[in-house]
């Protein structure tokens, strides 16, 4: 056990394994613990670069990564990162086997090119979240940034509040459950895009994508929703405007404007079934 130390300079616990670091700071360096394996981090701040390089068997707790402590965690695996908070960008890269649970995250850049990752009640600040991932379970995430999940495959969300404008954009076999979604241009170009039970809000969702699912979802606020896109859809409520649906089917109370433009669908190749009767409801066909 290591226990209120103070470490400087490049690599100071290089290549050690088998070690509990409590109550200790990484000043002034960088690389401080690189190609380390079964390493437990608690309450210890680290704000020297790159201290987690090439690592596995990760147990961090209670720790503190301040904005010099930038890079944190690259190309290691078997990590769990918790009730901790970080300030630095890009703590997670080229990473897998990671969980982290409890904590408040104030990153951008954060987990690219990562795989097998579970997140769990916790809060994140920053842009370009979870790029290039894959294999993700979250539940009680809270992500207030931009560009999040944007070519992501395989992710399962839960009981979630997601802020974020271009928020799954190419992403390919996602489900949320339960989970409110507030941004612009949710969900271009994607693949296999199921929500159940969400709230979704912003401009111009869903577009110019595949086989997008929507189960007993709300659709508030949003306007020109599924231009292109292969659809099947079930909303509780009604839509303030659909403009050129590819195919599918769409199951509503009603949409405040229904836009269908001539040579860009055909309208027969979208079957509208109206829950309650349409009142209000127009169709432009230019």
């Amino acid at each position: 056990m290591i226990r209120n130390e103070i470490f400087e300079g490049e690599r100071p616990l290089y290549r050690r394994s088998d070690i509990e670091i409590v109550d200790s700071r990484f000043d002034n360096g960088e690389s401080a613990i690189k190609e380390g394996t079964k390493i437990i981090s608690k309450g210890c701040q680290f704000n020297s670069k790159y201290p987690f390089w090439h690592c596995r068997h990760l147990d961090i707790r209670n720790s503190f990564f301040d904005e010099m402590g930038r890079a944190a965690i690259w190309y290691s695996s078997e990590i769990e990162l918790k009730d901790s908070k970080v300030i630095a960008p890009k703590i997670f890269r080229d990473a897998s086997k990671i969980k982290i649970s409890g904590c408040d995250m104030n990153t951008n850049e954060t987990l690219w090119d990562c795989k097998d990752i579970i997140i769990e009640d916790t809060d994140f600040i920053g842009d370009y979240l979870l790029f290039h991932s894959e294999h993700i379970m979250m539940d009680g995430l809270r992500l207030n940034g931009n560009y999040s999940f944007q070519h992501c495959r395989h992710v399962e969300m839960r009981n979630s509040t997601i802020r974020s404008k271009d928020a799954f954009w190419n992403s390919q076999d996602v489900t949320l459950r339960n989970c409110k979604i507030d941004g612009e241009y949710l969900g271009w170009y994607s693949r296999n895009l199921t929500l159940i039970d969400c709230e979704i809000r912003g401009t111009q969702p869903l577009s110019y994508a595949s086989n997008v699912t929507l189960i007993g979802c709300t659709m508030i606020d949003t306007d020109l929703a599924f231009e292109l896109s292969t659809v099947n859809v079930e909303v509780i409520g009604s839509i303030q405007s659909v403009k050129n649906p590819k195919s599918g089917r769409i199951l509503v109370e009603g949409i405040d404007q229904l836009i269908m433009e001539e040579g860009e669908v055909n309208p027969e190749d979208t079957i509208i079934t109206y829950t309650k009767e349409k009142v209000g409801c127009s169709c432009h066909e230019v």
